[in-house]
């Protein structure tokens, strides 16, 4: 498998992890009330299953694009300056004060 494809996966897969932490405390916590009304329902048990997979897929996607980000090559020149050839720094301008009519 290329490395590629298994980075994907396994971030992927961290990702729904973390969705299902989420959703349990959730659940655990009652907030807004969803731990009674996915309790006390007769499709709970997809109810719970839909918030799991809705979060785990923006959860697998932003793990995913950090760990992307994350992966970058470090290509500090250790400048000073901020780096970079276009470097800008205030300039005095002198401004003649004249009367207004």
């Amino acid at each position: 498998m290329p490395d590629l494809v298994r980075f994907y996966i396994t971030q992927v897969l961290i990702g729904f992890v973390m969705a299902a932490i989420v959703v349990a405390g959730i659940l655990w916590f009652d907030v807004a009330g969803l731990g009674r009304l996915v309790a006390g329902s007769d499709v709970g048990l997809l109810a719970a299953l839909m918030l799991w997979v809705f979060n785990g897929i923006v959860f697998a996607g932003v793990q995913f694009a950090v760990a992307f980000m994350n992966m970058a090559d470090d290509d500090d020149d250790d400048d000073d300056d901020g780096g970079g050839h276009l470097v800008r720094r205030p300039v005095a301008v002198p401004v003649r004060a004249g009367r207004s009519r």
